[in-house]
Order: C-alpha cells, then structure tokens, then sequence
C-alpha cells in the first residue's frame, strides 16, 4: 500500500521553503504521494500561542537561528537568501494559494512563489510584485485575484487551517505520516522512515 505524505506550509516560512526543495527526493526514495496542504501559519500562531522565529525576543536565541538557517541552506546545497521583507503578512498569497489549486493551476503557482520569495528577496506583500512573479509564471494574475477574493477560498483556507491546529500543528513546516505529526524541515529523515514502514 502506498504511504501519503502531507505537507502543511506557509510561503512565508523559510523551513517550508527547504524542506520543499527536498521532498522530490523524498518521495522517490519512499515512492510515497504527497498532498499539499496550504495553511495560514498566522492563524496557528494565533490558535497556539506560539510566534514566528523572527519575533524571538531572546537575542542569542534569534542569532542562532539565523546560523542554523545557513548551515541548513549549505547542506542542502539549495539557493537562498534572507527576505529583507520578512516577516510578511501571507494571507493573500495563501488566499491566492488554495484558488490556484482549485483552478487546477498549483504547480506553476508553487515552482513561482517559493524562489521568489525565499531566493529572489521580492516583496510578495506587493500585489505588484505578486502579479509579476504569476504573470512571469504564464499565469493570469487578475483571474487568481478574483479567485482568492471568493468566500469559498477565504471560507477553505480557515478551515484548513483550523484542521491542522485540531491534528497538533503549532508552526510550518509540518508533515503527517497517516496520523503521525512531525515537524520541522529537520524531521525529514524521520519522515522517510515512517514512509518506509510498513503500515499496521
């Protein structure tokens, strides 16, 4: 039986964006499927308690973390580069996120969004600069616009949201192995060997 791999994230989570550019490699190791599973990591702090690592109010702490960053950048060998604008408030783009989807447009949305974020530094809080990463994408802008301005989008992500506080996420990016949660782009190893397993 094949293993599904759930993945929950946030375009404005630096971790999202490694463990993505690992998950190719994932799932052919474990022949695993793997479903995409937007969230607003706004909204789980807010239902957690918990805070974005940008907004850790021990200095060491937040210094460490920028080390951890890089050393996690090299071992991947991945492209990166701190975002001057983060952190960013990501409900349009997660919005614009779950429209793609249903316009069954995800997968140039997703191969765009993460480089332009997290390697390219733009400024995705600018609708304009949003438009021109879709439009240089081949996607249409204005149509995603008005997708992810319909309650049944905005109605979508909140719920979706809101399930995985109800399953134990508390930050992005989080994985699931059927009910089993991991989290952190560092889980990866971990991930593959519950893909791995046999089930039962």
């Amino acid at each position: 039986m094949t293993r599904t791999l759930e993945f929950c994230f946030d375009y404005g989570s630096p971790y999202s964006y490694l463990a993505d550019t690992q998950l190719d490699g994932v799932r052919a190791r474990t022949g695993a499927g793997l479903v995409y599973r937007p969230i607003l990591l706004g909204g789980v702090f807010k239902a957690t308690g918990n805070r974005s690592p940008g907004e850790e109010p021990v200095e060491a702490k937040r210094r460490y973390g920028a080390v951890e960053t890089r050393r996690w950048v090299e071992y991947y060998g991945v492209p990166f580069s701190h975002n001057p604008f983060f952190p960013i408030n990501t409900l349009a783009i997660m919005r614009a996120c779950v429209a793609a989807q249903q316009l069954g447009q995800f997968e140039p949305f997703h191969r765009a969004i993460y480089p332009a974020f997290w390697v390219e530094g733009l400024d995705l809080g600018d609708p304009g600069v949003f438009a021109g990463v879709l439009e240089k994408a081949g996607l249409d802008p204005v149509r995603i616009r008005e997708w992810a301005a319909r309650q049944e989008i905005k109605d979508e992500l909140r719920a979706a949201t809101e399930r995985a506080v109800a399953r134990g996420v508390f930050g992005a990016p989080s994985f699931f192995v059927g009910d089993e949660l991991f989290f952190g782009a560092d889980r990866l190893p971990f991930v593959e060997r519950a893909l791995l397993r046999e089930p039962g």
